[in-house]
């Protein structure tokens, strides 16, 4: 419980510090759009910077999974001001990413190493980088509960020790309570209307849960497209980044909006009032996927909750629904089939707009983890889920029937 507590307050003041400075550098960007032509300088001085400081970190939270499934090494301390610093390069000159992977990737290397400090074994270590995850995420979103249980499905959805589940929970609320003792707040989201609880409009909450599976399907599939491409075509990999900055910079002058760029939280609320254009989600995965693939920094589950919030926004035009609702299932239903985190992602659901909006969160979230296929955006995650279960009861169905 010591250990807890210290990984809260470190990894909370480490999101505090966080959250405030890209909201600075947010603002800078907002206020200065010129920014956005340095994209190929930000690029390629992340690039050096992680070619030649930080090849030990640059698989980010696959690192972690990885160190979880199959612990060798302390994740280095330089994993945080490496994250930390190329994802504030990443938003000020106008990439396309989030912040829940810097978040992560600081608690996940502040909390590893306390597994020195204290001569940890393999087994408490593995705890270690539960709380780790943990507490990021949990004080970047303003979610404890959602933090805790996104942990444990992470990183590994079947076999979980109890004592994770406790710690985790308890390193959670630490680190979202930092936060709060730093006085740095979160967003805040609501749906002020919810639909009659009947046959019809569950029958339409689990049709919407399988477009929001499809799209966290296209998006991680973009992401792992474009990061083989640009590994495939481009050797050296700070040139990476300074070609797809490039490349960005152009297409962002000819669209003329910077809406697709950033974290993208005011199209997010945005979203729960006034339907979006039913290509903005599209542009999203697509903008997101090439950012992160061109080796930008940054994190892919807020462009997750825009895409599926815009998403959501689009479809209330022909779905007999709420707009807030389909666009708050959205906005975690999508998250949900991209990460593999049902449980979490209904959690958090339940957290940020209320409970009573409980049981279409649920529902969207499974149908949409169902329906996302079985690759996610964290390509060290390992699956043991129910889904994998069953993907592999219906590929040896099909060998069995040919």
């Amino acid at each position: 419980m010591v250990i807890c507590a210290l990984i809260g307050l470190f990894s909370g003041s480490a999101s505090a510090l966080f959250l405030v400075a890209l909201e600075w550098v947010t603002q800078i960007r907002e206020y200065n759009n010129w920014i956005i032509w340095l994209l190929p300088l930000g690029g390629l001085l992340i690039g050096l910077v992680y070619h030649y400081y930080g090849a030990s970190v640059v698989k980010g939270n696959n690192l972690l999974l990885e160190e979880y499934e199959n612990p060798q090494q302390p994740i280095p301390f330089k994993m945080a001001p490496l994250v930390l610093i190329g994802t504030l390069i990443t938003h000020l000159v106008g990439g396309s990413a989030g912040r829940e992977g810097t978040a992560v990737q600081m608690g996940g290397a502040i909390a590893d190493q306390f597994s020195n400090w204290f001569k940890l074994d393999q087994n408490d270590r593995k705890t270690i980088l539960i709380l780790g995850i943990s507490a990021g995420f949990a004080s970047v979103f303003g979610t404890p509960l959602a933090g805790a249980l996104f942990a444990l499905e992470i990183v590994y959805f079947c076999k979980i020790n109890l004592k994770s589940v406790l710690l985790s929970f308890a390193v959670a609320y630490a680190a979202y309570y930092t936060v709060e003792l730093w006085q740095v707040n979160h967003t805040h989201y609501s749906i002020p209307i919810l639909a009659e609880l009947n046959g019809t409009n569950l029958l339409w909450t689990i049709v919407v849960g399988i477009i929001f599976g499809l799209a966290a399907l296209l998006f991680s599939r973009s992401a792992h497209f474009w990061s083989h491409l640009f590994s495939k075509y481009i050797q050296y990999a700070p040139i990476r980044p300074l070609i797809g900055g490039t490349i960005l910079a152009i297409i962002l002058f000819f669209i003329g909006t910077t809406k697709y760029i950033g974290l993208g939280i005011p199209e997010i609320v945005k979203a729960f009032s006034t339907p979006n254009d039913s290509y903005d989600f599209l542009l999203k995965i697509l903008f997101t996927g090439f950012t992160l693939g061109a080796g930008f920094k940054g994190g892919e589950v807020t462009p997750l909750f825009f895409i599926g919030a815009t998403l959501g926004s689009a479809l209330s035009v022909v779905i007999p629904l709420p707009i807030a609702l389909i666009v708050g299932m959205g906005f975690v239903a999508v998250f949900s089939g991209a990460t593999h985190t049902p449980i979490a992602c209904t959690v958090m659901g339940m957290e940020l707009f209320g409970i009573e909006s409980g049981i279409f969160i649920g529902i969207a979230c499974v149908v949409a983890y169902f329906t996302s296929g079985s690759v996610g955006i964290y390509s060290s995650q390992i699956h043991k889920g129910p889904k994998h279960y069953l993907y592999q009861r219906i590929k040896k169905t099909k060998l069995d029937f040919f």
